[in-house]
C-alpha cells in the first residue's frame, strides 16, 4: 500500500519567491490520478466515484464493509496554540507530516476538511496548506470541490423554505382551511425562531434582515437573517452522521423553531427532513485528493471551529483508518477550540481514541502573544515579526504550554511541532524547544512549508514516537454533567477562566435546556473568538483574572449538541477592505485559474 511517488519527484518552485497558487500549478503537472491513488490504497473499482480525473468521492460504506476486520490504524490530530488571524498552519502541516512520513516509507493518509467560500474570497485563503506542503488540486479544492458544501446550503434553506411557508399559510388560513390542505397548525412563535438562512459567503449585510415584505402571498413578515453555510447544523451532521440512517434520524431531529407555548418545532413536523436528506446523500461520501508528494488525502466537512464543531468527518475518519497504517485528522483552530471539540465531542461520537495530538505553533504567532504589535488581517505583518526577540517568544510559549496541557487532560501524548519559516531564528527556535519540552511535551522542529516532507522528517519520527507510547484518554465531562457545569468546566479548564456568567436570554435558555431531559444530555459545542483563550479577541497569551460571558445557547438536536454562544462573536464573518478575490482571476487562454492561495 505504498503512498509515496516510486519516480524522483520534480524540482519544485521555491516558495519564499513563489506564490501558493504557482506552485500548485507546477505540481499539477505531474500528480497522479484517482485511479493511480485508488490503486495504491487497495481500492476496488466499484469504491471508486471519480468527479473528473484528479477528485473522486469514496463509497465509505463499501470500503469500511469490506474492510470491517481490518486493524485500525494509529489516529492522529492536528491541532495549534491561539493563531494570528492568518492562522498557524494546521493545514500545511497535515500535508507537510503526510509527506514527511510518506518520505519515511509510512502507509499514510490524512482527513482535512472543505473550505469555505467565506475566507476563500476573503483574507485567510483556501485552506489548501501551503508551499510545497499543499492539497492538490487547489482550484476544485477551493472552489466547492464536488458540491458538498452546495448540498448542504440547498438542504438548510429548504428547511427555511418550508418554515417560512408554513407561517405564511398558518397566518392566512384558519383550522378547517389548513385541514383540507392535510395541514396541522404548528402555532410557530415568529419571535422564536431557531434557524436563519445561510450562504458560503462573508456577507455581514445579510446578518440581520427582514422578511415577508409585500403583500400576502409575499411570505410572513418577520426578523430573519444569514449564517456562512458552514455554521449551519447540517454541516454539524455530516461531520459527526455514522452512515445514512444515521443521517436520516439526526436531520429529522432539527429544531427550526419553537410554538407559541414553547415546544419545539422540528423539521420532522415540517415534514421536510426526507427532502433535506435526499440533498446530501452524496455528500456522505468523502473526497479523495492528494498532497503535493502524491498521498492520498480525503476532504469532508467543513471549518470554521470558533462558530462550529470544525471537524473532518468521522466518516473520512473510519475510512482513513482502515485503508493505512497511519490516519492524520485536523481539528480546527486552537486546541482551546477544536481539539476540545474533538475530544468531547467527535471522539465521544465515534467512539475512536487518538494516539497523538500535534500542537503546530508558530514563531510568529508566539511573538504576538509575547507583545509584538497584533497583525490587522487585509495589512502588511508589522516588520517587528522579522527581527529576532527572544524575549517576545519566551513570553508567548505560555500560550503554547497552555494548550499542551490541555491536551495532556485528554490523556493524550503532545507533540509540539515548530512550524518553521526562513524568517524566524535559531536562538527564537531553541527558547520554543526549551520551554515547550519542560511542559512536557516532544518537540520537533518542521520545515515543510519550504521543503516538503524532506523538511518534516523530524516531526514524523516524533509523530511515530509519541503513537507507540501508551495513553490515558478520557473525555473532560461525563453527558451526565449539568450543562452549567460543563460550560463552567470548558471555560476554567480550558481557557483558564475564573468562572461564567450569563446574559438573561443565555441564562433562561441554559435553565430550560437543563429542565429538559430530551436536550439536557447532548454534547456542548462551544462558540468562541479563536483569537484568544478568551472571549476577547484582543487578549493574547494566558489573560488571567476574567470570566466567561455567555450571550446566547442554540439547540443543535440533530447533530447531537447544545451551542453556547460566548462574547461578541457571529455566525456570519465580515468581509475586509482588501479581499483575497481582489486578485483571483481567470487566464483565458490557458484556461486556468490564478491568485488562489
Amino acid at each position: 500500500m505504498a503512498t509515496k511517488r516510486a519516480a524522483k519527484a520534480p524540482a519544485m518552485p521555491d516558495p519564499t519567491k513563489n506564490p501558493d497558487w504557482k506552485i500548485a500549478e507546477e505540481a499539477e503537472k505531474h500528480m497522479k490520478t484517482v485511479y493511480q491513488l485508488a490503486e495504491e490504497l487497495g481500492l476496488e473499482k466499484e469504491e471508486l466515484l471519480p468527479h473528473g480525473h484528479y477528485v473522486a468521492k469514496l463509497d465509505f460504506k463499501k470500503i469500511t464493509e469490506r474492510l470491517a476486520k481490518k486493524p485500525d490504524a494509529k489516529y492522529i490530530d492536528v491541532t495549534a496554540i491561539t493563531p494570528t488571524p492568518l492562522g498557524e498552519g494546521k493545514s500545511t502541516t497535515t500535508m507537510g507530516l503526510t509527506e514527511g512520513m510518506g518520505k519515511r516509507g509510512k502507509s499514510v493518509i490524512a482527513a482535512i476538511r472543505q473550505p469555505s467560500g467565506g475566507p476563500t474570497m476573503n483574507i485567510k485563503g483556501s485552506a489548501a496548506g501551503g508551499g510545497l506542503s499543499q492539497c492538490i488540486p487547489l482550484t476544485p479544492f477551493s472552489l466547492g470541490l464536488t458540491g458538498d458544501i452546495n448540498a448542504i446550503m440547498n438542504a438548510h434553506n429548504l428547511a427555511m423554505v418550508a418554515l417560512t411557508s408554513r407561517m405564511q399559510h398558518e397566518f392566512n388560513y384558519d383550522d378547517a382551511q389548513l385541514a383540507k390542505r392535510n395541514l396541522k397548525r404548528l402555532n410557530i412563535d415568529p419571535r422564536n425562531v431557531e434557524m436563519k438562512w445561510i450562504m458560503d459567503f462573508c456577507a455581514q449585510s445579510l446578518r440581520d434582515i427582514i422578511i415577508g415584505i409585500g403583500g400576502k402571498q409575499d411570505g410572513f413578515m418577520m426578523n430573519s437573517g444569514f449564517a456562512i453555510a458552514v455554521s449551519s447544523e447540517i454541516m454539524a451532521i455530516l461531520a459527526v452522521a455514522k452512515d445514512l440512517k444515521d443521517m436520516r434520524e439526526r436531520m429529522g431531529r432539527i429544531i427550526v423553531a419553537y410554538d407559541k407555548k414553547g415546544n419545539p418545532v422540528t423539521t420532522e413536523d415540517l415534514e421536510v427532513a426526507g427532502a433535506m436528506t435526499a440533498w446530501m446523500v452524496e455528500a456522505l461520501n468523502p473526497n479523495l485528493m492528494q498532497t503535493i508528494e502524491g498521498q492520498p488525502v480525503l476532504v469532508h466537512a467543513g471549518p470554521f471551529a470558533n462558530i462550529a464543531i470544525g471537524q473532518s468527518s468521522i466518516i473520512a475518519d473510519r475510512v482513513g483508518l482502515k485503508l493505512a497504517d497511519y490516519h492524520i485528522t485536523e481539528s480546527g483552530f486552537g486546541a482551546d477550540i477544536g481539539f476540545e471539540k474533538f475530544w468531547n465531542l467527535k471522539c465521544r461520537f465515534s467512539g475512536l481514541k487518538p494516539h497523538a495530538a500535534v500542537i503546530v505553533a508558530t514563531i510568529r504567532a508566539l511573538k504576538c502573544h509575547g507583545g509584538a504589535p497584533i497583525p490587522v488581517p487585509g495589512r502588511p505583518i508589522p516588520p517587528e515579526y522579522g527581527k529576532e526577540n527572544v524575549g517576545w517568544v519566551e513570553a508567548g510559549t505560555n500560550n503554547l504550554v497552555h494548550h499542551i496541557n490541555t491536551v495532556k487532560k485528554a490523556g493524550i501524548n503532545p507533540v509540539v511541532c515548530i512550524n518553521a519559516f526562513h524568517t524566524d531564528t535559531p536562538n527564537e527556535i531553541k527558547a520554543v524547544k526549551r520551554l515547550a519540552e519542560a511542559a512536557g511535551a516532544r518537540v520537533a522542529v518542521s520545515r515543510h512549508w519550504q521543503y516538503g516532507g524532506e523538511g518534516a522528517l523530524e516531526l514524523a519520527d516524533a509523530v511515530v514516537d509519541a503513537c507507540n507510547e501508551p495513553n490515558s484518554f478520557k473525555f473532560l465531562y461525563d453527558l451526565k454533567t449539568p450543562l452549567r457545569e460543563r460550560i463552567e468546566l470548558i471555560a476554567r479548564e480550558v481557557y483558564g477562566a475564573d468562572g461564567v456568567d450569563y446574559t438573561p436570554d443565555g441564562l433562561a435558555k441554559a435553565k430550560r435546556i437543563e429542565a429538559d431531559p430530551n436536550l439536557s444530555k447532548l454534547g456542548t459545542c462551544m462558540v468562541k473568538t479563536h483569537l484568544s483563550l478568551t472571549d476577547n479577541p484582543n487578549m493574547k497569551g494566558v489573560p488571567k483574572g476574567w470570566r466567561l460571558l455567555v450571550r446566547d445557547v442554540l439547540t443543535y438536536g440533530g447533530a447531537g449538541f447544545v451551542v453556547p454562544v460566548a462574547g461578541a462573536i457571529k455566525l456570519m464573518p465580515g468581509t475586509s477592505s482588501d479581499p483575497a478575490y481582489r486578485r483571483v482571476d481567470v487566464d483565458v487562454k490557458a484556461g486556468r485559474v490564478k491568485g488562489l492561495f
